[in-house]
């Protein structure tokens, strides 16, 4: 139990999945550019916008000369264990809106039209007191099966601007619903924890109900009125799971109703596969069996090796290898993280993004190496105690 929270807490800080790039000092070669564009002011005064470290991330929006931050960031129904959920829920959501909002055009700004007491409100349960409460109302039963579940989790809001003379617009905003998979509760306070489970029929069903009347709530507010407006489902996973949870599907809305959903084909799988599980590429799960061997019989203070990847219709889009050491000497942190980049590059998959972290169960994360997908060799970094 404590490896695997050591695992999770380990991918929180590096990984969504595929995970920023990290500027390193390489051991294996030169690291790549982490220039970013000139940062450009919108002139309005108290406006700017920061630079890009590529064209496929968002700028962002910098108001009196600090980073704009979401008003309701973190809030949730109840208390999600399983952290690699609000990871990858976050990330997730910037993934969809790019197919909406080119990050060339479009300037990210963190929700600042749905607030803490707002968002607070809606996750709860609709009762006479909150009446915009979106999770139903208790039928009173406490069986499993029987009782209302809390179905919605979080809300997430992304806004999308662009410029306008010397001014940022609001030109697109996408909203993220995260729905549970497993509604955790008791049945009294302090009192044994109880699970209801929610099918994906259900929880897609229940899904589109609400995000129809999160739509017609957004609409009523003058400033998002008539810009286009993303909803995506997002399916939580259990709180006992090693990955983290995965959309579903979303639609784009450019007027008062949601027209049609886009189903999405993610799934998550983790490395080694449990006896009986399979992946959408059993030459995936080869090759990091492989890569796994070679790791642990040349270096046997190891206390776990595992990998979280994430599949796109089939296709493995990314790779966050997590590795557990009993390491004390830094000269045995740079020789292992030396090995590593070698042995990665032979056996993982190429083509994708690959990260590799390395960490003690003392001391926290000793290396890091990281490849595009784009790439063949790794640009590493070993922390020293400088």
């Amino acid at each position: 139990m404590n490896l695997k929270k050591s695992l999770l807490g380990i991918a929180v800080v590096f990984s969504a999945v595929v995970l920023a790039s990290c500027g390193s000092s390489s051991n294996k070669s030169s690291s790549s550019s982490s220039s970013s564009k000139t940062t450009t002011s919108s002139k309005s005064g108290s406006y700017q916008v920061t630079g890009q470290t590529n064209d496929s991330e968002y700028a962002g929006v910098i108001k009196n000369g600090k980073y704009l931050t979401s008003k309701s960031r973190g809030v949730t129904a109840n208390q999600d264990s399983n952290l690699m959920n609000l990871k990858s829920f976050e990330t997730g959501l910037q993934d969809i809106s790019k197919t909406q909002f080119s990050t060339t055009k479009y300037v990210f700004q963190e929700g600042q039209y749905l607030s803490k007491s707002t968002v607070e409100n809606w996750l709860g349960r609709k009762t006479k007191s909150n009446t915009t409460g979106l999770n139903p109302a208790s039928n009173g039963s406490t069986e499993p099966t029987k009782r209302n579940p809390i179905y919605l989790q979080s809300i997430e809001e992304q806004d999308y601007m662009q410029k306008s003379g010397s001014k940022l617009k609001l030109s697109g905003v996408t909203i993220g619903l995260a729905m549970n998979s497993v509604d955790y509760y008791r049945k009294t306070t302090y009192g044994a924890q109880y699970e209801t489970d929610i099918s994906d029929a259900t929880l897609e069903k229940e899904g589109k109900a609400m995000a129809k009347e999160v739509l017609a709530r957004l609409r009523k507010r003058a400033a998002l009125k008539n810009v286009p407006i993303v909803i995506a489902l997002y399916k939580q996973a259990s709180n006992d799971s090693l990955i983290g949870g995965h959309y579903v599907t979303y639609s784009v809305s450019n007027g008062d109703s949601i027209k049609k959903w886009k189903a999405l084909d993610i799934q998550n799988v983790v490395f080694p596969l449990e006896t009986g599980e399979t992946a959408p590429n059993t030459n995936d799960a080869d090759a990091f069996s492989n890569f796994k061997s070679e790791v642990e019989s040349f270096f046997p203070n190891l206390s776990g090796v595992t990998a979280q990847a994430q599949y796109k219709n089939g296709s493995l889009q990314g790779m966050n290898v997590s590795i557990t050491t009993q390491f004390y000497s830094e000269t045995e942190i740079k020789s292992f993280t030396q090995f590593l980049a070698d042995q990665a590059e032979k056996y993982l998959p190429s083509g994708v993004k690959t990260d590799i972290t390395v960490s003690s169960t003392t001391d926290g994360v000793q290396s890091f190496l990281s490849r595009k997908s784009s790439g063949k060799s790794f640009t590493t970094h070993v922390f020293g105690s400088y």
